[in-house]
């Protein structure tokens, strides 16, 4: 008991203060370094001492050595909270059925907090910033993931997955993306597939109504095809060549859905000549918005694009508003297919290969599963929630296609007119999509990296138009790269991306000249910002 019964307070926003501070979290660096002085001012020299040694005891701070995670035994936790966006079956999706199934299997109770896509992660990082609403488990993308990483917020897996059962199960096919997601030499996130990127898809009815014979293969072709579609008009509706979630991307790689008109232009840090440079800043990006604007004024993109979620993308592209999305190869090339049948639409979809001047699509880092530091249990949640999604069994089978008798069967049935025999996989109707089937749950099947044990399956379950999107997307991308966290980048990065997020969207809509956005970033403090970055970056190139 602390003195004068005051523990509860050392032990809540002080203690929470000071994890802060020590993990360096950004947002709070600068508030809290005078109130944790301050605080530790006030309380007796014991008490700092007591609370010093327990931070270094922790594992939250520490990461844990070989030799400990070795000693340790795991203990199978008796809860584990997730936080998850919707790449898992949603509440309306039959997520119930998935969180029973998971407990039936583990005997573990699964609690999931899951905001929606399009805000998950404002929502996470709200979260983030309390220690105390820490989940044990979390998604994130490779944005997040470094600099969480970097600040002690993600405990270190490096020796749990040399000794999973996942590694060395004699399936995993994925030892490159694990090395992909190594920061330093150490692991601190989990991907059970690869990361996939976006292929642009056309569709063929509208290629036919404009009276366009042959695939655009540069940007010319590409453009004047907008252009057309524009023009086309569809069911008495105002139609646009292309729409988007957003002028630029709320996660790398940033220039993912309007590759075309980025082409060799990126926003962000990149590697250039050999050193690292802000992409921002360089010839490239100029050039890049003079065609968005182009396309912007022209109604080639449609002028909602600023304020879209993925989902209002797709439902405009269901009901027949736009006539190009750039979206996720592989299993949504059916996804997207068979939304469009049921909303009557012809729903021939042609992948292009990546324009001349792109050259090839981006092949992202995959979004990853972390433990937090705060984790009372990590080697167990390692083991039971971590180490079974790609069991090659029951686990992997959920994880992959959802709950049997919600998501799949293999019942003697009729599902959307088509008669399945008993024992033959198939998948049911989409519960939030009447009229469609599901495809799949969190893992894409064709993306996995590790196969079943026993074969998948039904092969017959990956459509043939997803199979040519992955193949298509495989032999025309380019891996992204992990950029380094530093101390200024995790001091500037936030800020400073929202910054370059709205001056882009200013140029692009007329309410800034290139010009005047540049004198704008500038005059701000943007640019000096950036350049710390820069040189912390290439100071680490010359280490």
């Amino acid at each position: 008991m602390y003195p004068d019964g005051k523990n509860c307070a050392l032990r809540g926003k002080r203690f929470h203060a000071m994890m802060q501070y020590v993990f360096g979290r950004n947002d709070f660096k600068k508030a809290l370094r005078n109130s944790i002085v301050i605080t530790l001012i006030n309380v007796p020299v014991t008490l700092v001492l007591t609370i010093s040694l327990a931070l270094l005891a922790t594992s939250a701070i520490v990461p844990m050595t070989a030799a400990a995670a070795e000693e340790k035994e795991v203990t199978k936790p008796e809860k584990i909270t997730i936080m998850v966006d919707t790449t898992l079956v949603n509440q309306a999706n039959g997520r119930d059925a998935f969180e029973a199934r998971w407990e039936k299997l583990t005997g573990i109770d699964l609690v999931i907090n899951q905001p929606d896509h399009s805000a998950y992660y404002d929502v996470m990082q709200q979260t983030m910033a309390d220690p105390d609403q820490w989940p044990d488990v979390l998604i994130m993308s490779s944005t997040y993931y470094s600099d969480f990483a970097a600040n002690g917020a993600l405990w270190d897996m490096t020796e749990a997955w040399e000794n999973s059962n996942t590694k060395n199960s004699g399936r995993f096919t994925g030892d490159s993306v694990i090395e992909g997601l190594k920061i330093n030499g150490r692991l601190y996130g989990f991907s059970p597939a690869r990361g996939n990127g976006c292929v642009t898809y056309v569709k063929k009815a509208w290629m036919d109504k404009a009276g366009i014979t042959k695939a655009p293969t540069n940007w010319e072709e590409y453009a004047a095809m907008l252009d057309a579609f524009s023009k086309l008009g569809v069911d008495g509706k105002t139609t646009y060549g292309t729409s988007a979630a957003g002028f630029i991307g709320n996660e790398a790689p940033y220039t993912n859905y309007l590759p075309e008109f980025y082409q060799d232009a990126y926003p962000s840090f990149i590697l250039k000549d050999g050193v690292y440079v802000d992409g921002f800043t360089q010839p490239e990006m100029e050039a890049a918005l003079a065609r968005l604007k182009e396309g912007y004024d022209k109604g080639w993109i449609d002028p909602t694009t600023l304020t879209n979620s993925t989902k209002d993308c797709r439902n405009k592209f269901y009901d027949e508003q736009f006539g190009v999305f750039t979206y996720w190869a592989g299993t949504w090339a059916t996804n997207l297919k068979t939304n469009l049948e049921a909303n009557g639409h012809d729903s021939e979809l042609i992948a292009l290969p990546p324009i001349a001047e792109v050259g090839a699509y981006f092949d992202r880092i995959p979004p990853v599963w972390c433990i937090t530091s705060t984790c009372e249990n990590p080697e167990g949640v390692f083991a039971y929630f971590i180490d079974t999604m790609l069991d090659g069994g029951d686990m992997q089978m959920l994880w992959t296609y959802g709950a049997e008798g919600t998501h799949w069967s293999r019942a003697a049935e009729t599902v959307l007119d088509k008669t399945y025999e008993e024992g033959t996989f198939h998948f049911l109707e989409n519960l939030e999509k009447a009229g469609t089937l599901y495809t799949k749950n969190h893992i894409d099947p064709m993306l996995s990296l590790a196969s079943f044990a026993e074969g998948y399956p039904d092969p017959k379950s990956v459509k043939e138009e997803a199979r040519a999107a992955s193949e298509l997307f495989n032999a025309n991308s380019k891996l992204a790269a992990i950029v380094p966290t530093t101390e200024e980048m995790g001091e500037y990065g936030a800020e400073l991306t929202q910054k370059k997020n709205e001056l882009i969207a200013n140029v692009i809509m007329g309410k800034l000249t290139y010009e005047q956005a540049m004198e704008q970033f500038e005059s701000e403090g943007y640019a000096a910002q950036s350049q710390e970055i820069v040189d912390s970056l290439n100071a680490l190139l010359n280490k």
